[in-house]
């Protein structure tokens, strides 16, 4: 397989590294995926993270089985397997099917590692396109906001809602960016934040529960989030918390716009009810939980709510930016998702 290189992981030499998400900021740690049940750990653990790059990280790692003589038989009970590793972000599914479809033939393994590659190369041009397309939303001077992480750790490439801001920053727009925490694993305070330092874009990091105050205070123009499932009506699934914005943002008439690939639309998925919506471990919720740190402030027994995703009503959305356009309520209306897988 070739070399391929970006801000989430790296192929070098036949190596597959990914960098620990949970050891952020503090440390950059890079771990080798030696063999297939350690992708599986890596992404339920969230040391990788994002869903286009748990979809690039998935498909890498097959390639890389493939390449060193995986059976096809293998190579499928190992497909199905890192498909069902996280029920929510359906990136991982369309490239895990990308792979699936790869006929078996005296020339499968070279095909099935071309495939590969493409998918890592068609996702940074994927967010090339999103960014462009997302940029020419900002005004210069304007404040905005974003939830979770949506940048170049959560991608092969510039990243989603992230780099759309990136992209208005490069482009001297003189933004100023609200980085929500992102309770309960903190991805907006550990790598948001860790990703706008190293691009210099001037930020505010803030709690979860700040928003409405900073709303009613004039100070977000816009909010930008990414989203792990789109379904075919506009509603989307993206780290919970989501749709808490987006009622503030119709209170306060602040646009609110989701920012993803089209390989995040979900063709079989008609409304956000029925999107699958992943639960997680309580500890998250009882107290700080992670390689970064370990610490418990509620009692043991504890009853914990904790789903990792909510859903955002369509009716919500302000606009809809994808890689080759930017929609609005009415595109969305007249079935435009249909025709973009």
């Amino acid at each position: 397989m070739k070399n391929k290189e970006a801000l989430s992981l790296k192929m070098k030499d036949g190596i597959l590294s990914l960098i620990d998400q949970q050891k952020l900021p503090r440390e950059e740690l890079w771990l080798e995926v030696r063999q297939p049940e350690d992708m599986i750990m890596m992404i339920q653990e969230l040391k990788v993270r994002g869903a286009p790059a748990i979809g690039v990280a998935a498909s890498m790692a097959l390639g890389l089985w493939v390449e060193q003589g995986m059976s096809f038989e293998d190579t499928t009970r190992w497909a199905h397997r890192y498909r069902e590793a996280r029920p929510t972000a359906v990136n991982l599914m369309n490239c895990i099917d990308r792979l699936l479809n790869v006929p078996q033939n005296e020339d499968w393994r070279s095909e099935f590692v071309r495939t590969v590659e493409s998918i890592f190369d068609e996702d940074v041009q994927l967010c090339e396109g999103m960014s462009t397309q997302g940029a020419s939303l900002i005004q210069s001077g304007q404040k905005v906001l974003t939830h979770c992480n949506t940048g170049g750790l959560a991608t092969v490439g510039a990243g989603t809602a992230l780099g759309v801001l990136r992209k208005a920053h490069e482009q001297n727009k003189q933004i100023h960016v609200f980085v929500d925490e992102t309770r309960p694993l903190l991805q907006g305070g550990r790598l948001t934040t860790w990703e706008c330092e190293k691009l210099k874009i001037p930020y505010t990091l803030i709690c979860d529960n700040m928003a409405a105050s900073l709303m009613q205070s004039g100070e977000v123009d816009h909010v930008f989030v990414g989203a792990d499932r789109i379904a075919l009506n506009g509603d989307f699934a993206n780290k919970i918390g989501t749709y808490s914005l987006a009622v503030l943002c119709q209170y306060h008439r602040i646009p609110f716009t989701v920012v993803a690939p089209y390989t995040t639309i979900d063709i079989n998925c008609s409304s956000g009810s029925e999107i699958p919506i992943e639960q997680r471990s309580s500890e998250e919720v009882k107290g700080v939980f992670g390689a970064f740190a370990q610490l418990q402030w509620a009692p043991e027994s504890s009853q914990v709510w904790n789903p990792a995703f909510d859903v955002t009503p369509a009716d919500l959305v302000t606009h809809w930016v994808f890689e080759d356009a930017v929609y609005r309520k009415e595109d969305i209306a007249e079935g435009v998702l249909n025709h973009k897988t």
